[in-house]
């Protein structure tokens, strides 16, 4: 049985309510931390991009992603949990892992699912609450990964508009 059904957070995953890419992050990390979901990406399998400015590169340590210099070129690690979705992470910050997902291609239960899936992952793998908030807003955030409950929960009502 699926985390979440769409009927109940369909709200969540509307681009117009929630913007197109929420914000999603895990607080209170570390260089540790970012090369677990370095080492996940790859041992899961998925389809995988890093990029410098508009050039691909070899995807580096997490120390190293986050040591670049502040007048480097944008990096971006760009995963596809499944062939349709893309999910974007981008170094912003040691002590937060910072990722964007496309609403417009997480509809229906499938994309519920597949959200639920990818948090759970890096949740589990971090040992770390995922939280999902709007685009550009601030908290409190919608749903997320809890790692006491070990799966996706509701932290909002679903029903605001």
């Amino acid at each position: 049985m699926a985390d979440l059904q769409w009927d109940e957070v369909k709200n969540f995953f509307d681009p117009h309510l929630m913007g197109t890419l929420p914000d999603v992050s895990v607080a209170s990390t570390s260089a540790e931390d970012w090369q677990a979901v370095f080492d996940m990406v790859r041992s899961e399998g998925w389809a995988w991009e890093y990029s410098e400015g508009d050039i691909a590169r070899r995807l580096p340590s997490g120390a190293e992603f986050l040591s670049r210099p502040a007048d480097a070129e944008i990096a971006q690690l760009r995963v596809w949990p499944t062939p349709d979705v893309l999910v974007i992470f981008r170094p912003w910050s040691a002590t937060e892992i910072d990722f964007d997902v496309d609403l417009r291609q997480l509809q229906g239960q499938a994309g519920v699912d597949t959200l639920c899936g990818f948090l759970c992952a890096v949740g589990r793998r971090l040992g770390k609450p995922v939280l999902m908030s709007a685009e550009g807003g601030s908290p409190p955030p919608v749903l997320g990964f809890d790692p006491a409950a070990d799966r996706v929960v509701l932290l909002a009502d679903p029903e605001f508009t």
